[in-house]
């Protein structure tokens, strides 16, 4: 909820204590952090991109975490995907994802979507949230979040990874700029890895 009813965002005491740095901050404040709480962000993808993401958007007190994503956790995963433990290898990436959630913060909600996201589902799994982060590593499913984010005019928040650089953008922000208007056709297969 971009613009929440604030008077009906509530902190509990526990909240006021986790939350105190961001209350003190003009830039933040109570209703800052109570916009917080009233926002929900949907994250696709667990990786490399997704779990850091997913543990700073817990510890911030985003209310409302969506989580899209069909992998299971794997031993070469660990050394990146930070949200996940030895303990969580051979099982889904999602459940080791909001275990980890609620250990960092048990006000966060989280939905999980144990799918690979497709044409069919896309609409129906983003239509939900504030904001839609995609963490993915392939061009099909940037251009499907995309499109989606576009049909239901929502942010795009993309990263991209390759060795040591990074790329970090807001797409379909209030109308502007989306990820076709700046990349209209995918590369050719084998041209740039994912």
């Amino acid at each position: 909820m971009l613009n929440p009813n604030l008077e009906q965002v509530q902190l509990n005491t526990e909240e006021y204590q986790r939350y105190s740095r961001h209350l003190i901050l003009p830039e933040v404040g109570l209703d800052g952090q109570k916009r917080l709480k009233a926002a929900s962000v949907l994250c696709i993808g667990t990786g490399g991109l997704g779990s850091p993401l997913l543990l700073y958007l817990a510890a911030a007190g985003i209310g409302n975490i969506g989580i899209v994503d069909f992998d299971i956790v794997d031993h070469s995963n660990l050394q990146r995907q930070v949200i996940h433990g030895t303990s969580w290898v051979g099982k889904p990436k999602i459940e080791s994802a909001k275990n980890r959630i609620h250990e960092i913060n048990p006000h966060c909600q989280v939905d999980l979507y144990e799918t690979r996201l497709s044409s069919e589902n896309a609409l129906d799994i983003l239509k939900s949230y504030d904001v839609v982060v995609d963490g993915t590593d392939n061009f099909p499913t940037r251009y499907l979040v995309n499109d989606a984010c576009v049909l239901l005019n929502k942010p795009n928040v993309y990263g991209s990874i390759f060795r040591f650089e990074g790329q970090a953008t807001v797409f379909n922000y209030e109308g502007g700029p989306n990820y076709r208007d700046l990349y209209p056709e995918p590369p050719p297969p084998g041209m740039v890895p994912s």
